[in-house]
């Protein structure tokens, strides 16, 4: 990684690091165990999302030549396109990345995507992402570990909900970098870590329709005390959940997402 341009606070002022990056990133050697873990080569289809203050722009532009960034601040955005360093290497879309077709990007070739993701838009993100999977190649995204957890969680563990079924139906999931609190300017009270999420060509939980498995997931983990039978009451009946190999009186954590994709699958012949 060069060193002379890595400071992205210098160009992009103090100013707009008090009111932007609550938390800047700014441990050079986390940084560089980041962008070697999303690993960008000149002629990708990078996308990040909410460049923030350009931590991660910077190194990335530097071995890829070129990204696309989508970003919603007016203020950033102007900073972006006037960067002395990163004009040149930024295609700049200034859009609200929740709102944002990821297909009209993916024309030529699948898109890379990536981002320091901030904790209140990061699951609805993630899903509105998981509805292009076809277009998307891979995705790192830094998040707080917790999240990241709940992602990569097994059935049976505490961590493991619908953000697992969900994510995990779509996508592979590894954990890739322990952010240490200590890397941030000045230091959050979270730990965070960036996960790599890589959609499957052909999922080994393959589903029919996944807003249905996302909306029974809602539904079976909104008491996680309570039983399968219960929390599925009025959708799925008793016998219907022994016929498809699940005990009803188990608790929902404890069911595969295979299990919950099979459940699915159940609801969307009964619609059709």
């Amino acid at each position: 990684m060069s060193k002379h341009h890595n400071h992205s606070q210098t160009h992009l002022g103090h100013r707009a690091r008090k009111r932007f990056g609550q938390n800047f990133l700014n441990d050079d050697g986390i940084i560089e165990e980041i962008v070697d873990a999303i690993n960008p080569e000149p002629g990708e289809n990078l996308i990040e999302i909410g460049p923030g203050l350009a931590a991660l722009t910077e190194p990335v532009a530097d071995r890829s030549g070129h990204l696309k960034v989508v970003e919603i601040d007016r203020d950033l955005v102007e900073r972006l396109r006037t960067h002395p360093f990163l004009n040149q290497k930024l295609d700049v879309i200034e859009a609200d990345a929740l709102k944002t077709d990821f297909r009209q990007f993916a024309a030529e070739k699948p898109v890379r995507v990536f981002g320091n993701l901030p904790y209140n838009i990061s699951t609805p993100l993630i899903f509105h992402l998981l509805s292009f999977a076809d277009s998307i190649e891979d995705m790192h995204f830094m998040l707080q570990k917790e999240v990241v957890d709940r992602l990569a969680a097994q059935p049976g563990s505490k961590n493991y909900g619908r953000i697992s079924v969900g994510v995990q139906q779509a996508c592979e999931v590894t954990p890739v970098v322990y952010v240490p609190p200590s890397a941030f300017t000045p230091p959050p009270k979270v730990e965070s870590a960036v996960v790599r999420l890589t959609p499957y060509k052909d999922s080994p939980y393959p589903v029919k329709d996944r807003k249905q498995l996302h909306s029974l997931c809602l539904t079976a983990f909104n008491q996680r005390r309570k039983t399968i039978r219960n929390n599925l009451k009025g959708l799925i009946p008793a016998e219907q959940l022994e016929s498809l190999g699940i005990d009803p009186s188990a608790r929902p954590e404890t069911l595969s997402v295979e299990d919950y994709c099979k459940l699915s699958d159940w609801l969307t012949e009964q619609a059709e």
